[in-house]
């Protein structure tokens, strides 16, 4: 690991000048606080704040880059008609959309790159948006350096980064089924219901939605917990509140892409 720390480092010294596509994830994260500590580069961070992007994801990105001192600034966009009827080209859409705004950013404030957070392993899963990321020359120094998820955690604990434990997250749209009409109102019910989630103790867990059911997805070690938490009427009441006629628990707990019939076939 010791040599992909070398090579990261050396990639971003090579850069120079770059903008950090920035998420507030795990990955962007290590990347924007390893940057930080490198000497005479010109770097800042950028998130994208729109209606699918959860606010409890964007508040973490502020006050990491607050807590880290690193220079950071927000666009908000308009949710893109292009993705109303969540396309099934849905990630790659959202992707090019997102990193254009990026992109251009950075070239009207004199950077040279856009830099994001993908990672070695992200090459082997399903990642359609990946394809938009390359046809707008974004780089992406994690995944050049060799450097794993895992890696990237183990490091992000090494350097004292509290993130370092933290579930992934993706944008809401993920939930809901492809070609299928979204609403604020729906986005605004799978925010509430994986918050409340959250602050039951079930971190990373997702709610999947199917009509009025809501489909909850748990971290492993969390399916057991959830269906004999003595709070577990009282979690069903609340998710109803928000709008679910009826709760499901997935058996198989959270898995990336169960919404992607293409992954599904694998």
């Amino acid at each position: 690991m010791q040599d992909k720390s070398i090579k990261l480092d050396s990639i971003l010294k090579d850069l120079g000048s770059f903008i950090i596509a920035f998420s507030g994830g795990v990955d962007s994260s290590f990347l924007a606080h390893r940057a930080k500590s490198l000497d005479s580069l010109k770097m800042m961070a950028v998130t994208i704040r729109t209606s699918y992007i959860p606010v409890r994801e964007i508040n973490d990105a502020v006050n990491f880059m607050n807590t880290h001192g690193i220079d950071h600034h927000i666009i908000d966009l308009e949710f893109s008609e292009n993705m109303r009827h969540n396309p099934t080209e849905r990630c790659y859409t959202c992707k090019k959309i997102l990193f254009t705004e990026v992109v251009n950013y950075g070239r009207r404030n004199g950077f040279k790159y856009v830099v994001d957070g993908t990672n070695a392993d992200d090459s082997v899963d399903f990642r359609p948006g990946l394809r938009a990321i390359d046809e707008l020359n974004v780089r992406s120094p994690l995944a050049e350096a060799g450097l794993t998820k895992n890696d990237i955690r183990e490091l992000a604990k090494k350097a004292g980064l509290t993130i370092w434990d933290k579930p992934a997250m993706t944008c809401l749209l993920t939930r809901i089924p492809y070609n299928t009409r979204v609403t604020d109102e729906m986005l605004q019910k799978i925010e509430k219901a994986e918050n409340l989630l959250f602050e039951k103790g079930y971190p990373g867990a997702r709610v999947r939605v199917h009509g009025d059911v809501g489909r909850i997805e748990c971290l492993p070690g969390y399916v057991d917990r959830i269906f004999n938490d003595p709070r577990r009427q009282d979690i069903i009441n609340d998710l109803k509140k928000i709008g679910f006629r009826y709760i499901s628990l997935d058996l198989e707990g959270y898995r990336t892409g169960s919404m992607d019939p293409e992954k599904e076939k694998l």
